[in-house]
């Protein structure tokens, strides 16, 4: 059995409330994998008050490239607000450091095929936090789906409909186009129905609405969508920071089963409820029970398996196609809503007004015009 690699070196940028909140313990969790050396934030005050929680041996930048050339990191996790993550991902891999971004990775898929270049020029990787995907209850109910111990897959629900109020959206780059690259849809909502897709699979066709009900901001504060999937599921999608009663769910109605997960923020094992059809013997309904083993979902769950593949010199999960297909279904979404048209997988290419921005330059969604 081969030696596990030395400590890898990471690095911060941001040290925000996700970075200090999340990363930072899910860096400590690993701490016999990874050391902590450096972190990046344009605001000293902010860097500093995350250095001296951090600890020790954690020095300080207000310049990425600079902490690029000093520090030398093996992996970068950003935490930073979306409209940089395009341009730091691609220093990060043009220093030979893989990356672990926030969501969204990018804007727009322009932006994302970028990155795609700069992962092909480097030989580094890049992945976005999808941090419900890691969680056991999870991987648990995946694993039944794909080998149809649950039957064939038939109607399913997405729904993240959580509640932001004024003050949220008076920070600078929330709600508009060209820093946050949409509404719930981007920024809320893609953590939920990246799930769907990483628990159902590809899908064909989306039908979408999307409107700005209550709050000043450029783009859409509600949107819905109906989804066709290659299996021949079919799936609603509500986005919302409307909703007074807060929840995250994803409900699969099987041809065995029902599957049902309901949380807000992040999913333990006891969140996941299946369901037997009234033909189903009870000993063939117990097993599905989720594994003993309670494994939240969690930016340490993630960071753990991005290190398992750094290890083994091969791509992490999230990261490529497969992260890809997330944003390519964001960007489906407001396609249909903006045009009142159904569209299919794969015709958002180079040439299309939605490839380089979500809103499409539809004259109602465009960025509005300032004095």
């Amino acid at each position: 059995m081969s030696p596990r690699p030395a400590r890898r070196r990471v690095a911060v940028v941001g040290t925000g409330a996700i970075v200090s909140g999340s990363h930072l313990p899910a860096v400590r969790a690993h701490s016999d994998r990874v050391e902590l050396v450096a972190a990046v934030d344009v605001d000293p005050g902010r860097l500093d008050a995350f250095r001296e929680l951090a600890g020790e041996g954690v020095a300080g930048y207000t310049s990425m490239d600079a902490m690029l050339d000093a520090a030398r990191p093996d992996l970068v996790l950003i935490g930073t607000p979306p409209s940089l993550h395009r341009e730091q991902t691609v220093s990060a891999l043009k220093a030979g450091a893989w990356v672990l971004c926030e969501k969204p990775l990018t804007l727009s898929l322009a932006e994302y095929d970028k990155i795609a270049a700069a992962e092909e020029a480097s030989g580094a990787y890049a992945a976005v936090v999808f941090q419900h995907r890691y969680g056991s209850g999870a991987v648990h109910a995946r694993e039944l789906i794909a080998s149809g111990e649950l039957g064939a897959p038939r109607v399913a629900h997405c729904q993240t409909t959580w509640h932001r109020d004024a003050a949220y959206y008076a920070v600078p780059w929330r709600g508009k186009w060209v820093t946050e690259g949409g509404g719930p849809t981007m920024g809320h909502g893609i953590h939920q129905y990246d799930l769907l897709l990483h628990l159902l699979g590809p899908w064909t066709e989306i039908r979408a609405m999307a409107a700005r009900l209550v709050h000043d901001t450029e783009s859409e504060d509600v949107s819905t969508a109906l989804v066709r999937f290659e299996n021949g599921a079919l799936a609603t999608v509500v986005n919302s920071v409307l909703s007074p009663d807060e929840v995250s769910r994803i409900r699969i109605d099987c041809a065995d089963a029902t599957v049902e997960l309901t949380h807000l923020y992040g999913h333990r094992n006891e969140d996941w409820v299946y369901t037997p059809a009234p033909h189903v013997p009870s000993e063939r309904a117990a097993a599905w029970n989720t594994p003993t083993a309670d494994v939240p979902s969690s930016h340490t769950a993630q960071l753990g398996t991005l290190l398992d593949a750094h290890d083994n010199g091969v791509r992490p999960p999230n990261s490529g196609t497969e992260a890809r297909a997330t944003l390519e279904f964001a960007a489906a979404l407001y396609k249909a809503a903006f045009t009142g048209s159904p569209v299919h997988a794969g015709e958002i290419g180079a040439g299309d007004p939605f490839y380089p921005a979500m809103h499409g330059d539809h004259p109602h969604w465009a960025p509005k015009e300032r004095a």
